[in-house]
């Protein structure tokens, strides 16, 4: 699978539609994918292939029985849509996910490895500000949070 890399500034038209930059497009035009609800605040636009991975995972937990997985699956397969983009190359974002990311207009289209995140611009600024600060300091010692960014496997 290829990496998805780079960060693009878009804008969110009237009807709620985003242009997927065309470097980012590619794991999305045979069939589409998922936008979730991400724990800090941005949208996960998701390939198939890595929705159902995360899907699986909840899934395997819930059917062990562990109550945290199933709470999980349950949040995470009611906070998703299926997107496919138009001819333009837009995605059109339901009014629930752009009121939990914050879009209205500025928007920053992030390609993180095999997932691609939306951010409310300034949103972005103040993550990409606290991941320069950690690049910058390699040797300090990372917070431990107990976040799984996207609840990723």
């Amino acid at each position: 699978m290829m990496r998805l890399t780079g960060a693009y500034e878009h804008t969110l038209d009237a009807k709620g539609r985003l242009v997927v930059p065309a470097a980012l497009r590619a794991p999305l035009l045979e069939s589409g994918g998922y936008l979730t609800k991400e724990l800090d605040g941005c949208l996960g636009l998701l390939p198939p292939a890595v929705f159902d991975a995360i899907s699986e995972k909840w899934a395997a937990g819930a059917a062990d029985g562990r109550r945290r997985d199933r709470d999980a699956q349950r949040s995470f397969m009611a906070g998703a849509a299926p997107v496919e983009l138009d001819r333009h190359g837009r995605i059109a974002i339901p009014r629930n996910l752009r009121e939990f990311a914050r879009l209205a207009s500025d928007c920053v289209v992030v390609g993180l490895g095999n997932r691609i995140e939306i951010w409310w611009a300034n949103g972005f600024a103040d993550v990409e500000a606290a991941g320069d600060e950690h690049l910058s300091n390699p040797d300090e010692e990372p917070e431990e949070d107990g976040d799984e960014p996207g609840g990723a496997p």
